[in-house]
């Protein structure tokens, strides 16, 4: 029994634990382990990018299944993987056949990645809710969201369930995050598996659910850090992992009885979780409304970045980035919204940007960004082109 709970502590604080120490013994974990970078060769169908994941290993599994997808790649897509020394990374890049080059990367390896019409993206970013005392957090969602919501709390037909027995959490386990993950990831689903969700948050933290009419049709699992009165939301799930749950403002919803929740139980924080740096990512677009900062991670992500490297101008790599702005450090290390665009293509403006913790967004040329002999933006020594800042669309 002893060693299950150190085996499920141990492992949940080595994933998702804060702080220096389990920062450094990652750093040093990742240099011994990884002396060779992975090489993942993506093959899409005609019309698409060649894509190659490089780095650390994490990423194979967290950012290339994002690219594909957003990539467009059909359901049997190719993958050919091997290994490269770390320091022939940029060599490597050079002469490969893909369009585009994604290194996942510890910063004091920055001397092996490539540079030319190449940004630095964080690993992952995080978004937190600050919760001030007086503050109406109605305010933090649209008007339309707002209205809804009023309406359906006056009609009764919502409400808020906090569940402490075994078969609650056996419930939202079975029927409603594990559903839900099938249908959102299908077989690359990953998360905490059950004895960790058990000991690690539901025992250390709280389990919600949001009722429909007397029904359960959300649930949300979240983790208790007394020592910073954080609220992490962990784990979500919807009833039979049916996508109609999400309509009707439901999800909404549910996310804004937890953030009540919080400010009702003296959290000063909500940890929404996080999300790759793109904001063509759904997650990020959703979880935005409610005005969270978008920080740097504090567990081991923390030192981990992304270089993301044009290999070949092309069109279909020209439309890809334009269709996926992302989220940059530019050589001061601000976090920063970075729209493409071109002659053809207008830059994405309908992905909004604006809320805490993003410094005024920046729009790129393809022309000279993907210009052999002109300077990468935003990585030191390059010319970071001057802010422009947009309404909120």
């Amino acid at each position: 029994m002893r060693a299950e709970r150190l085996r499920t502590t141990g492992g949940y604080l080595w994933r998702n634990g804060e702080g220096a120490l389990i920062r450094g013994a990652h750093r040093y974990v990742d240099a011994v382990a990884s002396r060779r970078a992975v090489w993942v060769e993506s093959h899409g169908g005609d019309g698409t990018p060649g894509l190659v994941y490089a780095g650390l290993r994490e990423g194979v599994h967290l950012t290339l299944p994002f690219l594909e997808q957003r990539r467009g790649s059909p359901p049997d897509v190719t993958r050919t993987s091997s290994s490269r020394p770390w320091n022939r990374l940029s060599a490597e890049a050079a002469w490969t056949d893909a369009d585009l080059v994604v290194a996942g990367y510890d910063t004091r390896r920055t001397r092996h990645l490539p540079r030319s019409r190449s940004l630095t993206l964080p690993f992952r970013v995080s978004l937190v809710v600050t919760l001030r005392e007086g503050t109406d957090l109605l305010q933090h969602v649209s008007r339309k969201d707002r209205q809804q919501f009023a309406r359906q709390q006056r009609d009764g037909r919502w409400s808020l369930e906090e569940a402490t027995a075994e078969a609650d959490f056996a419930y939202f386990y079975d029927r409603m995050h594990l559903p839900t993950m099938r249908t959102r990831h299908g077989d690359g689903a990953r998360s905490e598996d059950r004895a960790v969700a058990h000991a690690e948050i539901f025992r250390k933290g709280v389990l919600l659910f949001l009722r429909q009419s007397g029904e359960r049709v959300v649930g949300a699992l979240c983790r208790i850090e007394p020592a910073d009165r954080t609220l992490v939301l962990r784990l979500v799930g919807v009833a039979d992992g049916d996508p109609a749950r999400y309509r009707g403002g439901t999800y909404t919803a549910m996310f804004l009885h937890v953030l009540r929740w919080a400010a009702r139980h003296g959290m000063s924080r909500v940890d929404l979780g996080g999300c790759e740096p793109f904001l063509s990512k759904g997650t990020f677009q959703f979880k935005r409304k409610f005005h969270p900062e978008v920080v740097l991670p504090a567990n081991h992500f923390h030192h981990k970045r992304l270089r993301l490297t044009v290999v070949r101008d092309s069109e279909p790599v020209r439309r890809f980035l334009v269709e996926n702005p992302v989220i940059a450090l530019d050589a001061r290390n601000r976090l920063r919204p970075v729209y493409f665009h071109d002659g053809r293509r207008p830059a994405r403006t309908d992905l909004p940007w604006r809320t805490a913790g993003l410094a005024s967004a920046v729009h790129l040329d393809l022309d000279t960004f993907l210009h052999p002999d002109g300077p990468s933006p935003l990585l030191p020594g390059g010319a970071t082109p001057p802010a422009t800042r947009f309404a909120q669309q």
